[in-house]
């Protein structure tokens, strides 16, 4: 990535040979470049917000930024891409989007997040620490930009109006006014799920912002629920859980169950932990922030129920599922089972026959299937 500060090598976490997508793109660039540009003052303190792999506060690891990210791959990508680049080390503050924010900013800089309630959780939350000379820029393609993604910005922190667009990116410069009154931040998000899913019927799921279906349960989980299997085994993981609710509702239909929580979003953590503690769940659960199912020992797991994303960001693909169902089968004891949904389209049944060497097909609807497929 060519920058004013200079080139940096920089890759996605975890790295794939097979994966040609960069680390970067145009709307990083176009933010970078207007910086140095407009001459800005970085001798402040930085926050960038929702740096994707890192680029961002590579490029200004001078500055000593904190980055605020709601995801684990992010902050792995950012810690490799900071020693490939040969930053000092400490150079750049790494927080979550759970971690209490810096208590002032003098430069924000948002990559827009594909979520507009996690942009409005997050603008909500830094909003107390910005002041009348902070410097605010955000940056996305011209696709990610809406008018509703500039009315956040224009209602949270002032008077907000957008560049032109360069190489089909475009920036979003907004003028802060300390005087405006904000509204309450709304998340996390609480409702009731539905009757006849079974175990989870009339339960209470908590979604922070950002999490998938935040007011509703979503069809798919919805299907889910209502094919999970009947003898769980002791230790269940809840691989990619969202708001938990899947592992929620394993849980309460198995008392003696020993339930591991896992995502690499931070919010989907807490989201689950929430759902989990709103049910007064018996029994043991852990909730843990990660890359899908490393550092679970290998032989270690009963049984393991996973919905995987099909997305990275903007760009469709299937290695978050491949990941996810190789490291269920290295997690899984002999005879232990995964079990997935998926959209019927994505032809999950073939991957899993070329991992474990078995798929079955549990339920299915003209949209979705439920997979098994057990270690032998």
């Amino acid at each position: 990535m060519t920058t004013p500060w200079g080139e940096l090598e920089l890759a996605r976490f975890p790295q794939d040979p097979h994966d040609r997508l960069r680390a970067w793109d145009a709307a990083e660039e176009y933010l970078l470049g207007h910086l140095d540009e407009q001459g800005t003052d970085l001798s402040g303190t930085v926050v960038v917000v929702g740096d994707r792999w890192g680029a961002l506060v590579t490029a200004l690891a001078a500055h000593r930024p904190t980055q605020i990210t709601d995801s684990f791959l992010t902050q792995e990508a950012t810690r490799a891409n900071l020693g490939r680049c040969g930053a000092e080390p400490g150079a750049v503050r790494l927080l979550t989007t759970q971690d209490p924010p810096p208590g002032r900013i003098d430069v924000l800089l948002v990559r827009v997040p594909k979520s507009l309630a996690l942009l409005e959780d997050q603008l909500l939350r830094l909003a107390p620490a910005v002041h009348e000379g902070t410097v605010v820029v955000g940056t996305g393609m011209v696709k990610e930009i809406h008018t509703s993604t500039l009315t956040l910005f224009e209602r949270i922190l002032g008077p907000t109006r957008t560049s032109l667009a360069r190489r089909k990116a475009r920036l979003i410069l907004c003028t802060p006014d300390p005087s405006l009154e904000r509204p309450a931040n709304p998340w996390p998000h609480t409702y009731t799920l539905p009757d006849g899913i079974g175990a989870a019927s009339g339960r209470t799921v908590v979604n922070h912002a950002g999490v998938f279906c935040a007011d509703r349960l979503d069809i798919g989980t919805r299907f889910f629920l209502r094919h999970l299997p009947d003898g769980a085994g002791r230790r269940v993981v809840d691989l990619g859980c969202g708001n938990g609710v899947v592992g929620t509702a394993l849980a309460l239909a198995n008392p003696g169950a020993e339930v591991l929580f896992t995502d690499e979003s931070f919010q989907a953590v807490a989201s689950a932990e929430g759902t989990y503690k709103a049910n007064g769940v018996p029994g043991q659960a852990e909730f843990r922030v990660g890359d899908a199912l490393a550092g679970v020992p290998a032989g270690s797991v009963d049984l393991v129920l996973n919905n995987p994303p099909f997305h990275s960001h903007q760009a469709t693909t299937d290695a978050t599922a491949w990941r996810m169902f190789t490291g269920a089968r290295r997690a899984l004891r002999p005879g232990g089972e995964l079990w997935v949904i998926g959209n019927r389209h994505l032809g999950y049944h073939v991957k899993l026959r070329r991992l474990f060497g078995n798929s079955r097909l549990v339920a299915s609807d003209p949209k979705f299937v439920v997979l098994r497929a057990v270690k032998r």
